[in-house]
């Protein structure tokens, strides 16, 4: 079934990209929704084929959970948290059970978001979650569950735009449910013997090596990247009340670095890097056995999403996510210890982030809207650690607040309010150029069009990203403004760059400009006006 829900989703995920609200390349619920599921496919691919439900919703519920991008992924990876609780103990489940397992998922995916707003996909799936158990009795079956399960979710779905006024002017409906809903329909489509077949990993992305880094004189340097899963055994300890300290120690003990462990039920997933591999494998199997296992050299080129780490020499440490190399350069000369540097970082990329740091207070700056959640997860997965998590929506928002972060203040609540206030008095803005036509926001926006936003709003269209953005300072109230940040983009030249800096010198005399090299893909422009 869940083979089923990924292959539909998979042949779908372009279509859900491209229902964006907002006509620029930064649409990737399909991508997110995808990888998300597919980390908890990894979970399960080794599981025994006649594993009961319990067993395979709670491994796919774990891999979902680490895997989760974006917040669709996070809340969809918190529908299937959910579900699995509500299946712990059934080797079998009938219609009513998974039913009432469905509505378990309803509570731990709006818990997982401070403010839910109806209209997405948390609607779509209580409402039919919800629908199906009120039409369920002893006699239905699963199929039946399934046929009023998607029945009421694809008018729900319909039904989005009602709800969310962004969604009716774009004339879309919200891609985050209807990528839950192509899931829902491939698992009833195999209930009902319909077949799928798509391209989509089922196994942990394996990187590129070059095995010619590493010569017969080559010194080694870096240690081994190791990664397992173990399932925890009655004969050597007690699964239920196992304490994940107790790897955390050993793994501290024998030198390993960059530790990630997460239990859940009784299997324990472990990333370290050490020079001794076999050791720490060896220790391991005083708690159990080893379901998969992954051993590899460092010095072969593996990428890393994690750009730079270290240990911070500070009371506390700061980790953020940016959107490029540039940005990358100026959140560590400001101070940042870990940086994320990747379009949509997973939860279990921000749970690297903060075991590399090695410190139990850390300041998260996620940087952009659909990532706030994936943070707070990952933070949510490391109880024994004081993380706070800044609702920072825009790189510019996350400069501002790293900004203020002072290493000799050493209360986390004042430094934590002071982040809060940075970010919030920051007025970011954007300009990345049109992919599609699209009415919006009082603006028809042609293909090719250069689209200039102020706090996620449209303030300006114009032909080119120069011009929109001249426009967007022009609409912009900067009687009290000081400071105008500005950090280009990719695929934006030195000519460009000098136009800008003469033109906003001469029309805003009064201000500082500083003007960076950002690198990031998506958009020529990020300000920041303060």
């Amino acid at each position: 079934m869940l083979l089923g829900g990924a292959a539909v989703l998979s042949a779908h995920t372009d279509e859900l990209n491209s229902l964006n609200v907002f006509p620029v390349s930064d649409g990737d619920t399909g991508s997110n929704m995808m990888k998300t599921v597919e980390g908890g496919l990894a979970e399960i691919g080794r599981e025994k084929s006649d594993a009961g439900i319990d067993a395979v919703s709670s491994c796919f519920a774990s891999g979902a959970l680490l895997s989760a991008r974006g917040n669709s992924g996070v809340i969809l990876s918190q529908i299937f948290a959910g579900i699995s609780k509500g299946l712990k103990g059934h080797e079998k489940a009938d219609a009513l059970t998974l039913a009432k397992a469905y509505v378990c998922g309803i509570e731990s995916s709006y818990s997982a978001v401070r403010h839910p707003v109806e209209g997405t996909i948390l609607t779509v799936f209580r409402e039919s979650a919800e629908y199906a158990l009120k039409m369920l009795d002893e006699s239905s079956s699963v199929a039946d569950f399934y046929s009023f399960h998607v029945e009421k979710a694809r008018q729900s779905l319909a039904k989005t735009p009602e709800l969310l006024e962004a969604l009716k002017e774009a004339n879309v409906v919200d891609s985050g449910a209807a990528g839950y809903l192509y899931i829902a329909e491939g698992m009833s489509d195999i209930i009902e013997g319909r077949e799928h077949s798509a391209v989509f990993s089922t196994e942990t992305k394996k990187n590129t090596v070059d095995i010619s880094r590493f010569k017969r004189d080559s010194v080694f340097e870096f240690g081994y990247c190791t990664e397992f899963l173990l399932r925890l055994t009655d004969s050597k300890v007690n699964p239920d009340t196992f304490d994940i300290k107790t790897v955390l120690s050993d793994l501290e003990a024998m030198g390993g670095e960059s530790v990630v462990a997460y239990k859940q039920d009784d299997m324990v997933k472990v990333h370290v890097h050490t020079f001794y591999p076999g050791k720490i494998l060896a220790k391991m199997q005083d708690y159990g056995e080893f379901l998969t296992v992954k051993v590899e050299n460092m010095m072969l080129g593996h990428e890393e999403t994690i750009v730079k780490a270290k240990k911070a020499d500070k009371p506390y440490a700061v980790v953020a996510a940016v959107p490029g190399e540039g940005t990358a350069k100026i959140f560590e000369n400001l101070g940042a210890d870990a940086l994320i540097m990747q379009e949509s970082p997973s939860a279990e990329d921000f749970l690297t982030a903060y075991r590399k740091c090695e410190n139990d207070k850390i300041i998260v700056l996620p940087n952009h809207k659909n990532t706030f959640l994936v943070a707070k997860q990952a933070a949510e997965m490391m109880p024994d650690c004081d993380i706070r998590v800044i609702e920072t929506k825009s790189c510019m928002q996350g400069y501002g607040a790293i900004s203020v972060l002072t290493p000799g203040i050493t209360d986390t609540d004042a430094l934590e309010e002071s982040a809060k206030r940075a970010a919030e008095s920051v007025i970011d803005g954007d300009v990345a150029c049109a992919v599609k036509d699209a009415e919006i926001g009082g603006f028809s926006v042609k293909k090719g069009d250069f689209i200039a936003r102020t706090c996620g709003n449209i303030v300006a269209v114009e032909k080119s990203a120069e011009d929109a953005l001249l426009k967007l300072l022009e609409n912009t109230d900067t009687d009290l403004i000081e400071l105008i940040t500005v950090f280009t983009g990719r695929n934006v030249g030195q000519d460009r760059i000098d136009l800008i800096k003469v033109k906003i010198t001469e029309l805003y005399p009064d201000c500082e400009l500083t003007v960076n090299d950002g690198g990031q893909e998506i958009y020529d422009y990020l300000i920041a006006l303060e």
